[in-house]
């Protein structure tokens, strides 16, 4: 158990399951559900990115979809125990009995598998790997999730890794989402992205606005950590 700032709400991990990341605090950060939004996380996890949303937007409805009942089961503690209200839905997100009814989201959040199966190394246990590889479930899948529990005009926020920016641009848009805003997470002022950050809208128009860098460790980024 650790708290998101000093006194504030707490939340419950799992090393073994999916361990507290860069990656859930910048797509939190990022991320801009309006108030009283209906929004989905797919794929939550043991409940991090739910848990940031909440902490800067009480008003929030959040629906958790994760098909891995440990991790689910952490997400329930850290939600009971700091009073915020969800509801948790157990299974795969490539089944539509699973997900929210469609067209019933304002937004939904995502940190999917990053890798191609088979791409490189794997992970020593196969939660991590169908946390880090598309072993399961594929960028493809959390697109068409996504684009079928939003409703028209709703918003997606994903962070993913920059390498494959081309394949998050084209399956965004692919399953009817236009990029509206991007922004890379950067080491350094001067140093090559680690991270990208993509918010899109179901049946939106072209037109992506590229936002300054988020730089790890600089000024802005105290506002990641609450701090």
């Amino acid at each position: 158990m650790d708290h998101l700032w000093h006194g504030g709400p707490h939340f419950y991990f799992d090393t073994a399951l999916f361990p507290p990341t860069t990656d859930s605090f910048s797509l939190g950060y990022f991320a801009r559900p309006k108030r009283d939004d209906d929004v989905c996380d797919l794929g939550c996890g043991a409940g991090l990115l739910g848990a940031l949303l909440l902490a800067r937007e009480p008003s929030l409805r959040l629906v958790n979809v994760e098909q891995n009942g440990d991790a689910l089961a952490l997400a329930e503690r850290t939600f009971a125990e700091n009073g915020w209200a969800a509801a948790f839905h157990a299974g795969d997100l490539r089944d539509a009995a699973t997900l929210p009814a469609a067209g019933s989201m304002d937004y939904c959040v995502s940190n999917p598998p990053y890798f191609r199966a088979g791409s490189g190394k794997s992970a020593d246990s196969a939660t991590r790997q169908n946390a880090r590889e598309e072993a399961q479930c594929t960028l493809s899948d959390v697109c068409a999730a996504a684009a079928r529990v939003l409703r028209w005009g709703g918003g997606f926020a994903m962070v993913y890794r920059p390498e494959r920016l081309t394949d998050l641009l084209c399956a965004l848009r692919g399953h009817g989402m236009e990029p509206k805003r991007l922004r890379f997470v950067v080491p350094t002022a001067d140093a090559a992205p680690a991270l990208v950050l993509v918010e899109a809208k179901r049946g939106g128009k072209p037109g992506l606005i590229v936002e300054s860098p988020l730089v790890i460790g600089g000024e802005e980024w105290d506002k990641v950590y609450f701090r």
